[in-house]
Formats: structure tokens, C-alpha cells, sequence
């Protein structure tokens, strides 16, 4: 008996697995984000940095975008595998024809707030009243303060609206406004607070808007069962449990591939987002999302609500 067609054999077999392995890792993926690197984005960079994505067959290129307008376009464009994007801009940009679908959550909670000076004289929203309020994006953030402001009694002919661009906390420390919709609670309060200017949130989703995630993956809606995207994210949810599990080592590897972001800033704002991370990304409330595009439909951004499935799955 020879065990020449035995060790043949094997090694055929171990050749087919060896290549079998390299296709996979050959999976390219190029995530573009919402904005600069910041600790909104901390399982994503964990994930890199742990090897996370290389441990799923992933080769992933994590883009800033020079326009944080662009990143959802050039999905829809084909120039893009996955884009971070927001909910609320989800669902305008799917009406307006894009043809995007959420795969996964980044954050699961709203960051966006109504900010007031802790010291001023405004302690509660009806106290707004005849009041400036700045604003950076129209549109979502209108339909916020709308909504937080019947609420109590007043609507947006009661305030004056100023857009302060994206100076949401210097415009409401210089006193040039009395408040900003659409200040990141992670972000804006901390700033605040380390001048010594100290501000007072309140919350959309505990003044009347529906709860929605802030951050999510996009990706093209004719592409988006692609394997590796399930695989892209089984390393995110990698990423979110081990941010949980070693905060401080994680923000150790996160300052190491991005060191002019070790401040007391972004210190601060690590610590607040980590509670808001989606344990479960690729994870789906159906009736979630439902209840937020009629939101949006009564508040005039979309015209009409379409089938969930044609604009936020989960991937199987």
C-alpha cells in the first residue's frame, strides 16, 4: 500500500483551502465617514486596530470625506462601498430617489440636543420664547425644534432662527444666540464645560421626536447583500464589545492611530458616546424606523413613506 495518493490528496486540499482563504482576504472594502475621525467613530477604529477586519477577510480603507455632504452620494454613485450616515438623512435622501439602504447602526441613540447656557436665564423650553436660536443644517433640525417646542406651547414663530453655520457652541457662548438646535450632546456640552461655560441639554426624544439611531451604514441598495458586508459587520460588533469590555485600552489604540485627537476634548467625548454604541449592529427595529418616517412625513420632509425594505434590511 503506498500513501502517495493520500499525501497527494492533502495537499491538494490544503493548496484549495490556502487559496480559497487568500480570495477572501482579497475583499476590499472602502468606508467613507460622515466627518473626520472622532470617537463617534470608535469601533471602527478598534476593529482596525485589533484586526478585527483583517480577521473577517477584510482589506477596509476608512476615508474622511473633504464634504461631509458626499459620502452617501458617492454609495449611491457606485464610487463607495458603505458610507456613515444619519438616519433622518436616510430617509430624506431614499424620497429624493438615492438609491441607499441602511446595513448597520454606529450609534443606536440620538446625539443631537436643544442647548442652553446652564447659567442663563432659560431653564426650561418654554422660556425660549422671543428668543434666537441658531441652527447649522435646516431642514431635520427645524423639524426638531418644531416638534420639542409644541410641545410647550410655542412654535417657531415664537423664536427667531439664526444659522450660525456649524459654530453651534462659540455662536451660543458669545452670546450672538440664546440656544442651538442641533448640538451633538458627546461634543458640544463638553466644549462647553472645559471653557467654562457650562449648557444644559434637552433631548428630542424626551420632548416629543420619535427615538432614531444618529450614526448608520449605508450602502448601495442593488449590492448591498454582498457577503462581505456581513462579514464587515461581525468586526464592528467585535469593535463594540471590546470597547466595552477594555475602554481604556481601547482608547489607548485609538489615540495610537490618531494622535492629534488625544485631548481632553475627545477624552471626554470617548467617554460619552461609549454608553451609545450599537452592541448589536446589523441589528433591525422595524418598527422603529416605521414610526420615524411618519414623523418625518408629518413634519413635510418626506411626502410619503415607502416599504421598509426598500431603504433599511438586515443582513442575513
Amino acid at each position: 500500500m503506498t500513501f502517495k495518493p493520500i499525501i497527494t490528496a492533502l495537499a491538494a486540499l490544503l493548496a484549495a483551502l490556502a487559496f480559497s482563504s487568500a480570495a477572501r482576504a482579497a475583499d476590499n472594502v472602502t468606508l467613507i465617514l460622515d466627518w473626520f475621525v472622532n470617537p463617534d467613530h470608535a469601533p471602527l477604529i478598534v476593529a482596525e486596530q485589533k484586526g478585527f477586519f483583517k480577521a473577517n477577510d477584510l482589506n477596509v480603507e476608512i476615508v474622511a470625506p473633504a464634504d461631509p455632504n458626499d459620502p452617501p452620494k458617492l454609495v449611491a454613485a457606485g464610487k463607495a462601498d458603505l458610507a456613515v450616515s444619519y438616519q433622518p438623512q436616510l430617509h430624506v435622501q431614499v424620497a429624493e430617489g438615492l438609491p441607499l439602504v441602511r446595513i448597520g447602526t454606529l450609534v443606536g441613540t440620538p446625539l443631537s440636543s436643544l442647548v442652553v447656557l446652564k447659567n442663563g436665564p432659560i431653564k426650561k423650553i418654554a422660556d425660549l420664547k422671543g428668543k434666537k436660536i441658531g441652527f447649522s443644517v435646516g431642514g431635520f433640525e427645524d423639524a426638531l425644534l418644531a416638534t420639542m417646542l409644541e410641545k410647550h406651547g410655542l412654535n417657531l414663530k415664537d423664536i427667531t432662527l439664526i444659522n450660525v453655520n456649524f459654530s453651534l457652541s462659540p455662536s451660543i457662548i458669545s452670546g450672538k444666540v440664546d440656544g442651538v438646535i442641533g448640538a451633538f450632546r458627546n461634543f458640544e456640552l463638553n466644549q462647553m464645560d472645559i471653557v467654562g461655560k457650562p449648557g444644559t441639554a434637552f433631548y428630542p426624544e424626551e420632548e416629543g421626536v420619535p427615538p432614531y439611531d444618529e450614526l448608520i451604514l449605508v450602502a448601495h441598495k442593488d449590492k448591498a447583500a454582498q457577503p462581505k458586508f456581513r462579514r464587515f459587520l461581525n468586526a464592528i460588533e467585535q469593535g463594540a464589545q471590546f470597547l466595552v469590555n477594555h475602554p481604556e485600552e481601547s482608547w489607548k489604540l485609538f489615540i495610537a492611530a490618531h494622535k492629534n485627537l488625544d485631548d481632553e476634548l475627545n477624552r471626554r467625548a470617548w467617554r460619552d458616546t461609549l454608553p451609545r454604541f450599537s452592541m448589536r449592529p446589523a441589528a433591525l427595529d422595524d418598527a422603529r424606523y416605521r414610526r420615524f418616517a411618519e414623523f418625518l412625513k408629518k413634519q413635510n420632509l418626506i411626502k410619503k413613506t415607502v416599504p421598509l425594505e426598500q431603504y433599511a434590511i438586515q443582513l442575513p
